[in-house]
């Protein structure tokens, strides 16, 4: 361990015996705010500073087991007070890619909650074909983790599928593990209309946002026109007897959101409120972090086959993440939610990148 990082785990030593201090002290208690950040505080620290010690004790009897060694005089006590010292350099090794991994900063989003688009693009009908296998799959995946699913709003294609569909997901953890869907997903498979046999490439796009709350991104209802419709289903029927569907225009930024899944008006108006508040917060940290493209419009690409993120080819019975070059010849499975595979390879790619960013 190099005196850098030795001396920055010392100061968060240092940090975590404060909190202890403050939260000995009964006035912290009648500050519900700073009792909240001073126990968060110490939360973040615990596990960096308890590993330090670790490391430390390793150090130590690493130390020891060497001095020893050097003064033996018994080559079988000799041999293994060595394998001792090896251990323990092993045990140090991991103890601090450990550290310098609980170290990185977390991004501050992955707690949160996410909304999801996905949108059919090349392809026609099994485009939108598509577009609902990507839809259930995601379904299965909140499944298996026991997160709630929220329809929000539902454009279905009238050959099947869905044109485009916005849903929310909510569960611990959500927006850490399902952002690194965001993106081009292409299939490759023969349609149930092809009597030749012949293989159709077709694209869904995913937008992955955050979830915030109304106080984390101010939406002025000046900024904001309204418009009621009946909501529709393929091909434009009406399949609803009152103007309960809703279209939110945001006149500074242009977006525009719908949303019809629900019966009364009101109910609609909120949803699409959500998901208008997450594009416009992601359109601000975009703007924070310099980046002249909005987030949402560099996820999704242009839709165009030429871009992707994975490619699902049906007939070889794969799935390949183009991003950090990784095949899974389980189709059937990730189809029905099985994406754990992937998504722990690209968090810990995106650790390992974040890692080299911190040196």
């Amino acid at each position: 361990m190099d005196d850098a990082l030795r001396s920055k785990l010392e100061d968060l030593e240092r940090a975590l015996a404060e909190t202890v201090d403050q939260m000995g002290d009964p006035a912290l208690v009648t500050d519900q705010e700073r009792f909240v950040a001073v126990g968060r505080r110490h939360s973040e620290l615990n596990p960096v500073v308890e590993a330090f010690h670790a490391y430390s004790a390793a150090a130590a009897e690493r130390t020891e087991a060497i001095e020893m060694a050097g003064s033996e005089t018994e080559d079988e006590m000799k041999e293994y007070l060595d394998g001792v010292a090896r251990d323990k350099a092993s045990e140090m090794d991991e103890l601090e890619a450990s550290i310098r991994r609980l170290l990185i900063p977390k991004d501050p989003l992955d707690d949160k909650n996410v909304i999801m688009e996905v949108r059919s693009a090349a392809g026609g009908d099994e485009a939108a074909l598509w577009a609902g296998d990507l839809f259930r799959m995601y379904q299965r995946y909140a499944e298996r983790h026991d997160w709630a699913i929220e329809p929000m709003d539902t454009s279905l294609a009238e050959g099947g599928g869905i044109k485009e569909a916005t849903f929310a997901i909510k569960g611990k953890g959500a927006y850490s593990r399902l952002k690194f869907e965001a993106g081009a997903h292409r299939v490759q498979r023969v349609p149930t209309t092809e009597s030749s046999g012949r293989i159709h490439t077709s694209m869904a796009t995913v937008a992955v946002l955050p979830e915030v709350e109304a106080v984390e991104i101010d939406v002025h209802e000046n900024d904001i026109i309204v418009d009621v419709y009946r909501s529709s289903g393929p091909g434009g029927q009406s399949v609803n007897t009152t103007d309960s569907a809703v279209r939110l225009t945001h006149k500074p930024t242009g977006l525009i959101v719908t949303c019809q899944d629900e019966k009364s008006q009101l109910q609609n108006k909120e949803k699409a409120m959500r998901v208008l508040r997450a594009r416009l917060y992601q359109i601000q940290i975009e703007e924070q972090m310099g980046e002249r493209a909005e987030s949402r419009k560099a996820q999704v690409g242009t839709g165009e086959r030429s871009e992707k993120i994975r490619t699902y080819n049906f007939r070889e019975n794969r799935v390949t993440d183009h991003r950090i070059n990784m095949t899974i010849k389980r189709l059937p499975e990730i189809l029905e939610g099985d994406l754990d595979g992937f998504i722990e390879a690209l968090m810990s790619d995106d650790e390992t990148h974040r890692l080299m960013d911190e040196d």
